[in-house]
C-alpha cells in the first residue's frame, strides 16, 4: 500500500511500467523460495485423473504448486465457476504442469500450457499423450513472446508462477489482463502479498489470497472499468 498521501499511479502507466521488463531474465521455470529440493513428483488432486502423478524434474528452481494449495485454489475457483466446462484456462509458466493439468481434470474446456524450457516441454506433452488430455494444448515458447501473438479476451482464468527472483509477476499480471474476459480470474503466487490497492492499479479485485510457509498465492478477478 502506498504511503499516506501519495496518489495511486493511473493504471496505464502501471501497465506501461510492468511492461518494461527485461525479457532475457524471464525463466518459465517456477521457483518457490522454501528450503530444500523440489519434491521428486505431485499429484493431481481432483478430477477426472485424481492422484494421476506428475514427475518433477530435478531442475534449480522449479518448485510445482504444492498439493495442499491448489486444493485450496480450487475449492476458491468452484465457488467462482462452478462449471468449469465452458473455462478456458491459460498456464503461462507451465513448468511442471500441475496447475493446468489440475483444471484440465476438473473438466475445463480448453487449457493451453506454455513453457520455454525444452526438457519441461518434452514432460507436458508425454503426460498430455498418456492422459489422452486433447483439451490440452502444449506451447514452446516465451510467456511474453507468446502473449503478444495471443487474441485478447481469450481466456477465464490464467495461472500465473514465474520465478520469483525474475522480477517479471507485475508485468506477467498486467499483460495477462488484455487476454482475460469479462470478470476473469488471475491466480498468482509470489514471495510477498499483493495488496488490494496494488490489484486495483493493474485493473483487479482481489478476491482470495493465502499464505503457505514462503509462498503467498492470491486470486484476482478482473474488473469491469
Amino acid at each position: 500500500m502506498p504511503p499516506p498521501g501519495r496518489r495511486h499511479k493511473p493504471r496505464d502507466d502501471v501497465a506501461k511500467q510492468a511492461g518494461r521488463t527485461v525479457r532475457a531474465s524471464l525463466s518459465t521455470r517456477r521457483g518457490h523460495p522454501a528450503a530444500g529440493h523440489a519434491p521428486g513428483r505431485v499429484r493431481i488432486v481432483g478430477g477426472s485423473w485424481k492422484r494421476t502423478p506428475i514427475e518433477v524434474a530435478d531442475l534449480a528452481g522449479l518448485r510445482p504448486t504444492p498439493d495442499r494449495v491448489r486444493e485450496t485454489v480450487f475449492n476458491w475457483l468452484a465457488h467462482l465457476r462452478p462449471d468449469l466446462a465452458t473455462v478456458r484456462g491459460l498456464d503461462l509458466f507451465a513448468g511442471t504442469g500441475a496447475l493446468g493439468f489440475e483444471l484440465a481434470s476438473r473438466g475445463a474446456g480448453s487449457v493451453l500450457m506454455v513453457e520455454r524450457d525444452a526438457g519441461l516441454v518434452a514432460r507436458l506433452t508425454a503426460l498430455k499423450q498418456r492422459l489422452a488430455a486433447e483439451h490440452v494444448q502444449v506451447l514452446a515458447g516465451d510467456a511474453f513472446s507468446v502473449v503478444d501473438r495471443l487474441p485478447g479476451g481469450t481466456f477465464d482464468i490464467v495461472f500465473l508462477d514465474p520465478p520469483f527472483d525474475a522480477g517479471v509477476l507485475v508485468a506477467a499480471i498486467a499483460r495477462a489482463r488484455t487476454l482475460l474476459a469479462a470478470d476473469g480470474l488471475v491466480y498468482a503466487e509470489s514471495d510477498s502479498p499483493i495488496g488490494a490497492d496494488q490489484a486495483r492499479n493493474l485493473g483487479f479485485e482481489l478476491v482470495r489470497s493465502g499464505k503457505a510457509g514462503r509462498v503467498r498465492f492470491h486470486l484476482l478477478r478482473k474488473d469491469g472499468s
